[in-house]
This record gives C-alpha cells, structure tokens and sequence, in this order.
C-alpha cells in the first residue's frame, strides 16, 4: 500500500469517531495495554505533559511545543483530530511523521493489531508512542482524545497534567452535568504528580481538589492568579499581551478566547520551571510568537484573505462559541457572511444562541457521515432567526459566500472541526 491507501485502510478498516461517532468510543484499556505491551511499553522512554480539557487543548498544547522547541528539547506533539492530512497527528519538533513510517507500521504491525479490532484512536496513539521513542523525542505532549479516565492516552504517568476547561460536550460518554464531566477529565490526574487546571466553576473546582487531595497532586488553578496584566486584541494579528513574569509579547494566536488559554499556558510554564525544565523568558515570548510557524497549528482562528477578510475556527460547542460568538461581531464590515455546519453529537441549539442574527448565512455540512445534513442546520437556523441559503459541500458555500462579498465584507467559517477541515482543503487544492 503507498499513503493515501494506508490512511484509507485506517479509516475503514477501525472505528473512526470522527467518521461513525458513539460506535467508535471504545471504554477501557484493554486494547491500549496490549499495544502498549506488544511495543514493549515505549512511552516510558520520554517525559510528557498531559492535556484534558473541552476546549483551549490544541491551542495551549500547541504553544507549550513551540517554547520547549525553542529551549532546545526535541519536542513530541500529538494531537486530535487532524484537519487536513492525517500526519498532523503526530509531530516531532514541527514536522510531521513520515509518510513511510506510517506505512511501514500498518505493514508490519497488521497481523498483531488487527485481530484485537482496536478504534482507529487507539491505534493511533500506540503509532504516535512508538515514533516518539524511536525518535528519542525529550518531551512529548499528549491531548487526551476524549474525557480523561478512560482515554487511552491515559496510561502515561506525566511529569505535569492540564486540564484547560470543563464545558458540556460529549455527554453520550462524559455525563450530563459539568461536576460528572470534570470527574472523567480529573482521571489525568496521577499520584504525586501537579495538575494546573486553566478554568474551573462551583461544580468543578470541588471535584479537582478532591481527586487531586486523594492523589496528593499539588494543583494550581490558573485563574486564582493571572500573570496577564492587559491583552490588547488585535483581529487581525493576534493579541498583545503584558505580563508581570514574562515581559510584554505578541501571541499569534488571535480570538479573545487566547487569554484564558494563554493565562493556563504560563502557569504550566512556571511549573516546568519547578521541574528541571530550563526554560527562558525569550523561549516563552517567541513561543507565542511563532506557535503556528514552529508546530504547524491551524484553525484557531486563523485568517486566510484580507479583502475580505476570511477567518475560520474550529470552535464546536457551548463553551467554545460563548467567545467565538463575541468575536466574529468585532471586525467592521460592510456585510457578515458566515459558513456554517455542525455534526450530529453537538448541542446546535445553544451554538446558535451565540451567532449573530443579522449576517447572510450559507449552511452546509462536512465531508463527514456525522455531518448534520445542511437542510436541518437551515432549519435550525430558522429557529434562531438566522437566514441564509443551503450548500452541499463547505467548498460550495464559501465559493458563494466570496462570489457574494464585497471586499469589506467578513467571512467566518466554523461550526465544526470538519467545516474547517474541508475548507482548509479547498484551499490548499485551489492554490
């Protein structure tokens, strides 16, 4: 098989979450510790950082990679979903894994894995714990998949665990309360081992200090004591910020929804420091700089045009869309067109609430079969007052989206991961 038919054979062949959803959820670690065993225990062989939490993961793991980087550690980074090619799963300083060893891995591992029927999750980590040791990386940093307790990531004993937020998503599997979902994420949290917690509420925090009190973790929550002084909010080019221990820097990374997951980074950050882990303030400053430059993060809201302006995010639930909702408001414009989809297990109805009901909507849906087909997010729309035309593809919608614009116009695309996936495709298929 060459590439594009051995990642078709892990799509097809294991259960894909983000292709069939709840039949994909695989609860335990049977099969996680049976890889885990075959390839002789490989995520022994590095330090690592564990990342739980609904949103904010990507962005705070992504920027924790860009200042180990540049301290000059070979840095792991595995992260989920990817948007447009498999390989951004699993990075090693930046770079993605080599085409060639994924093949060489479904080839020569088949026979073993294959009778075990892992998720396709689980046979990605066991792929990403694999390469890390061969790699000989320092450090890896590990997002759980999904929750935390069960998560097959969760066989790793970091030397530091975050958990960025708690918001209601995924509650087929987590629980449908915030205190239930916090208990599943508190999962990450090891023996003797700190646990930064970036956000935490009145049903929340009582559970980290709980599990973290029985597990004797030190736990920090970020938010009890800000470094960030000011975050100016540049739409455009990210956010300025001013901090009391890291100086004054710009984050590339824009959204106002940053500042939290920039306060968590920090935190993190000063607790490195407690560890051994030489990093200056120079390596922090150009970390935020350079995070998309230095490990390849897309979808954050990340600009693609200027006339007009096109932005895009993967924001996806409650949580993430009580910012977005603000945010998409704050570029002036002539007109606000807004490319939307969502998947099936999302609460549509509460993202709605935060979109704006005076923009000219195109609803769609992803190249997903969890796609909620683009008839019924109109309907929902409709419910919501929002109003637009309906598109079979994300490349069809904002193709007419940008027929449609003028060049002071804004154009958002977003609603799922999967939106921003096959948009971000088109465009790289249209260069």
């Amino acid at each position: 098989m060459d590439y594009k038919q051995t990642v078709e054979y892990l799509f097809n062949s294991t259960p894909v979450f983000e292709k069939v959803g709840a039949s994909a959820y695989k609860e335990g670690l049977f099969n996680t510790l049976a890889l885990d065993e075959h390839f002789g225990h490989p995520h022994r062989n590095f330090k690592s950082i564990h990342i739980a939490g609904t949103n904010g993961k990507g962005s705070c793991s992504h920027t924790l990679a860009a200042i180990l980087q540049l301290a000059g550690y070979r840095v792991g980074l595995y992260t989920s979903p990817h948007l447009v090619d498999f390989r951004e799963r699993i990075r090693v300083n930046g770079l993605c894994i080599d085409e060639q060893y994924v093949i060489d891995f479904v080839e020569n591992e088949r026979d073993f894995f294959e009778p075990l029927y892992p998720s396709f999750f689980e046979l990605t980590t066991a792929l990403a714990f694999k390469y890390f040791a061969e790699q000989k990386v320092d450090i890896a940093i590990i997002e759980v998949g999904l929750g935390g307790r069960l998560d097959c990531t969760n066989i790793i004993t970091p030397i530091i665990s975050v958990i960025t937020n708690i918001s209601l998503d995924h509650t087929m599997f987590l629980g449908d309360t915030l205190a239930k979902i916090a208990a599943e994420k508190a999962g990450i949290i090891k023996h003797n081992v700190p646990v930064v917690i970036g956000e935490a509420n009145d049903e929340t925090r009582p559970v980290f200090e709980r599990v973290a009190y029985e597990r004797n973790s030190s736990i920090v929550f970020a938010e009890d004591s800000s470094d960030i002084v000011s975050a100016k909010i540049d739409g455009l080019c990210g956010i300025d910020y001013i901090t009391t221990g890291y100086g004054n820097f710009k984050g590339s990374l824009g959204g106002s929804y940053q500042v939290k997951n920039a306060n968590t980074v920090l935190h993190v950050v000063d607790m490195l420091r407690t560890r051994n882990i030489n990093l200056s303030t120079a390596n922090v400053q150009k970390g935020f700089e350079e995070v998309c430059r230095l490990t390849g993060l897309m979808g954050r809201w990340q600009t693609v045009c200027h006339e007009p302006l096109v932005v895009c995010d993967t924001g996806h639930n409650d949580g993430g869309w009580q910012y977005l909702g603000k945010q998409i408001l704050q570029p002036e414009c002539k007109t606000r067109r807004i490319v939307f989809g969502m998947v099936d297990d999302k609460d549509i109805d509460h993202v709605m609430n935060h979109l704006p009901n005076d923009a000219a909507y195109y609803f769609t849906r992803a190249t997903t079969h969890r796609a909620i087909p683009e008839t019924k997010v109109q309907e929902y729309g409709k419910r919501h007052n929002l109003h637009g035309n309906c598109y079979g593809s994300v490349a069809e919608a904002y193709e007419a989206a940008l027929s449609d614009a003028d060049p002071k116009d804004f154009i958002f695309v977003g609603g799922s991961s999967y939106v921003v996936a096959d948009f971000l495709e088109h465009l790289q298929q249209n260069k």
